[in-house]
């Protein structure tokens, strides 16, 4: 199956999504993966899936991510998977992230599972929240 590849228009990309893929740079995350399956799952709009190289890094990524978007305003709806460190989910509702650990992640390989779903791009247009809008820095 080929995946596609679905740049969305400006402006399209919820807040917490860009503070995610921020979020994630920050602490070098590996094999980024945005997954669109807005129309194709009732549970969120966008899965983020990434890796790190030890279950140190993944809880680390992990709590960064959390942190990082607690200070943007917004609040996990849950978190499973942070003391082992080999598979993290954190759930913000419209994005729900994966941080695997990499022998894990290709075990349960999500991205087959969604294989069907379009693929955001790494380089996507930042979203528009209030901090960009007062301070003029939105794309």
């Amino acid at each position: 199956m080929n995946q596609t590849v679905v740049p969305p228009p400006s402006g399209t990309l919820p807040p917490e999504l860009s503070a995610v893929l921020a979020a994630a740079g920050e602490r070098k995350a590996e094999h980024l993966v945005t997954v669109d399956v807005r129309g194709k799952s009732s549970i969120t709009d966008f899965f983020v899936i990434m890796s790190g190289r030890s279950s140190r890094q993944v809880s680390a990524l992990a709590e960064h991510i959390r942190d990082s978007l607690k200070e943007a305003g917004f609040r996990p709806l849950g978190i499973e998977g942070l003391n082992e460190g080999q598979w993290v989910l954190l759930d913000f509702v419209n994005v729900i992230v994966h941080i695997f650990h990499d022998p894990v992640r290709s075990f349960y390989d999500l991205e087959g599972l969604w294989s069907d779903a379009p693929r955001i791009p790494a380089s996507t247009p930042k979203a528009e929240t209030p901090e960009t809008l007062m301070s003029g820095t939105a794309d």
